[in-house]
């Protein structure tokens, strides 16, 4: 099995479901261990078989289920005829190798789903590589630390101390060898083949692998200097440091004299359309201008950001070359410089950059402040609607979106100014304990690292929270809890009785207009009535003609303090109405 699929599966297993759909090899209606031969003749039979106008020609109704069907099959004919792709379908199935081909395809609700639904044993595996990774940054740290402050005995060997420092030199030169090893990136089909231009060109990826050679040899030259083996003047040591520094110091000083042009001022510069020119000439425009659609907008404004990051990068090169500098004069010369003084340079790169910071976003704030001086001016203006002048001198007004995108813009920038301040004055401060320990403080070394140790176990720590602790939630989970609360709340209304456990809830079932308005109409009444039918009008009901018999005086007051039960009996009896079959 190949390297990559290996660590695929390693790290994506839990991401991966299991198969639900007919496999490849069942399409095609071979073994697993088909030779090519085989496979073609699969393929040819299975396109008589399922080929839409072939099942027209048969008098059968072609569905899309059936075009589908056939248009799966000869993907599936196109991956196992290629032995590589065959290889990795036979590993990570067909999802995983959509994956791999197709990154962008990948549906997160999917992978939390599969992710959710995973064993223990597969996710103790993602946890296991987190681990990994946490004890490969932090043990070749620690080692230092421990064989500054002599806790590995006079008998350490540097070279011994930085074998974590080899494995990662090791496996990044492999990566550098498979990107050299990749060819030539494919064009895509969207891009026209006279626009396109490699991303990667052979001569980047070897000049990358060259630097990062120059950055061993000089480890592999330290390491062997401060352990005796070679005695080399300290200026030789530092030889592949300082090219490497130049090589990203060149890098860096071409961005930063580039143009940001647009096409038609790159057309109008050239004399002819960019795409006309050759593919030397379009990768000798791309190393001389930065071209942008308008310029103004998102684009235009990363182009200038790209600028502005590289001109902070040769001012951190210079410092670092300046600095290397001047250890290699303390070390060769023997002066017994103060360690506060050999980090002058650092101490001025520190606040160049907090200076760069606050200056963006003082930027930020006049450009903004020119086009809103309303809000970001602090004047007042005589409209109420903002404007700007163009290049013609006339007002343009500005709309409540380019003024919230305005506010956003400076909040961004303040933002990014102080969190650029805060992490400086953090690195100043581990810095000043490092140099305080050189000149022979009596902490030790890990309390300068302590700080990253602490937020590395805490991030490891909820990674394993997350890890183990999802789960799957059923969406149907409390359903039957809370039917058994309304089932027990219907019988305590009276709408059901103990024993229909099983029954469900069923409200009481309103009654006819017309037949309430009767029973109001009935249960007013006080005399008595007698029910009729009409053919016309249905059903009525009249009172009956009675006579009230005259009731003495000496009656009255008796029957005033007449029972209320007794009466409301007597009227419930008077209006009690017969009933009639219409049959």
């Amino acid at each position: 099995m190949r390297l990559d699929i290996a660590f695929f599966l390693c790290c994506c297993r839990s991401f991966l479901s299991s198969p639900s759909t007919e496999s490849y090899y069942d399409l095609l209606d071979v073994s697993p261990n088909a030779t090519p031969e085989e496979l073609k003749k699969a393929y040819k039979r299975q396109s008589l078989l399922m080929h839409p106008d072939k099942l027209a020609q048969k008098g059968q109704s072609v569905t899309n289920a059936d075009k589908d069907r056939f248009t799966r099959m000869k993907h599936a004919y196109e991956v196992l005829s290629d032995p590589r792709r065959r290889e990795t379908y036979d590993a990570i199935g067909e999802r995983g190798m959509k994956w791999v081909e197709e990154p962008l395809s990948i549906d997160p609700q999917e992978l939390a789903h599969n992710f959710a639904t995973s064993s223990i044993y597969d996710r103790s595996k993602i946890f296991a590589i987190f681990l990994i990774l946490y004890v490969g940054v932090f043990l070749l740290p620690m080692l230092v630390c421990f064989m500054g402050d002599g806790r590995l005995g006079n008998d350490a060997k540097w070279t011994a101390v930085l074998a974590p420092l080899w494995v990662w030199d090791v496996i990044i030169l492999f990566y550098h060898s498979r990107v050299i090893l990749m060819g030539p990136i494919k064009r895509p089909e969207h891009i026209p083949e006279e626009e396109w231009v490699d991303p990667l060109p052979m001569w980047k990826r070897i000049l990358a692998i060259v630097r990062f050679g120059l950055l061993v040899l000089f480890e592999v030259l330290i390491s062997l200097q401060l352990d005796g083996y070679i005695r080399l003047p300290w200026v030789a040591v530092f030889i592949p440091m300082f090219i490497w520094e130049f090589i990203a110091l060149r890098k860096k000083v071409m961005l930063a004299n580039m143009n940001i042009v647009t096409h038609e001022e790159l057309e109008l510069a050239i004399g002819k359309k960019f795409g006309d020119c050759t593919t030397a000439e379009r990768e000798d425009i791309h190393k001389r201008f930065i071209m942008v659609p308008t310029k103004e907008g998102t684009i235009y404004e990363t182009a200038c950001k790209l600028k502005q990051d590289a001109v902070g990068d040769i001012i951190r090169i210079l410092t670092r070359m300046i600095f290397s500098v001047l250890i290699v004069v303390n070390l060769q010369l023997e002066l017994d410089w103060s360690w506060w003084i050999i980090f002058i340079p650092i101490y001025i790169m520190t606040f160049c950059i907090c200076g760069a910071a606050f200056r963006r976003f003082s930027e930020a704030q006049t450009e903004a402040a020119l086009k809103d001086p309303e809000v970001f001016g602090g004047g007042d203006v005589e409209d109420p609607a903002t404007t700007y002048s163009d290049m013609d001198g006339k007002t343009q007004p500005i709309s409540d979106e380019e003024r919230e995108e305005l506010k956003a813009k400076v909040m961004q920038s303040a933002y990014r100014a102080v969190g650029t301040c805060f992490s400086q004055c953090f690195f100043l401060i581990l810095m000043c304990l490092l140099i305080a320990k050189f000149e022979g403080a009596g902490f030790s070394y890990v309390w300068i690292i302590s700080p990253f140790l602490a937020l590395g176990g805490i991030i490891l720590c909820c990674l394993a929270c997350t890890i183990f602790c999802i789960s799957e939630v059923d969406e149907n989970a409390g359903i039957a809890e809370f039917d058994s609360t309304v089932e027990q709340a219907a019988v305590a209304a009276g709408y059901g009785t103990a024993d229909q456990s099983t029954a469900s809830y069923q409200p009481p079932k309103p009654q006819n207009k017309k037949q309430n308005e009767t029973n109001s109409e009935m249960s007013e009444c006080k005399t008595p009535v007698e029910s009729t039918w009409d053919p016309d009008s249905g059903q009525t009901w009249t009172p009956l003609e009675t006579e009230t018999p005259a009731i003495p005086a000496d009656e009255v007051v008796q029957h005033s303090i007449v029972d209320d039960k007794k009466e409301s009996e007597a009227a419930a009896e008077a209006a009690t109405v017969p009933s009639f079959d219409l049959d």
